[in-house]
């Protein structure tokens, strides 16, 4: 069985590599990182996940700027995103959905749905 891809896309360095080993430690994802949201799109580019897992709160380009970027190139628009963030208002999850995210994970529950959300995405494709 092919691994499928996930790009992770947020500034947080330490906490990007926690969930990359986390997801490659079942053998079901290979993972790659960006930290930088300015270089989001031309690393979805190259790297062609099959899933994104983007931040939110970002310095200079937040998540929702780089989502729309995303959607908005040919090349990455049909890839689902879901949105990892620590924020938990509805308001942030509206926005995200209305954006064209597939899903909204919320860090403090990272471990515990985050892989589930993935699963049942990438089913669907």
């Amino acid at each position: 069985m092919q691994r499928k891809r996930i790009l992770i896309i947020d500034d947080e360095e330490n906490l990007a590599y926690i969930i990359k080993v986390y997801l490659e430690n079942t053998g079901l994802y290979e993972v790659g990182v960006e930290t930088d949201p300015f270089e989001a799109v031309s690393d979805a580019i190259s790297y062609r996940p099959d899933l994104i897992l983007l931040d939110i709160m970002m310095p200079g380009k937040d998540g929702f700027q780089v989502l729309k970027a995303l959607k908005g190139n040919n090349k990455t628009a049909s890839i689902p995103v879901v949105m990892l963030s620590a924020l938990q208002d509805d308001r942030s999850k509206m926005k995200a959905v209305e954006r064209y995210c597939e899903g909204y994970v919320e860090k403090q529950a990272v471990h515990e749905k985050l892989q589930a959300k993935i699963e049942e995405i990438l089913k669907r494709r």
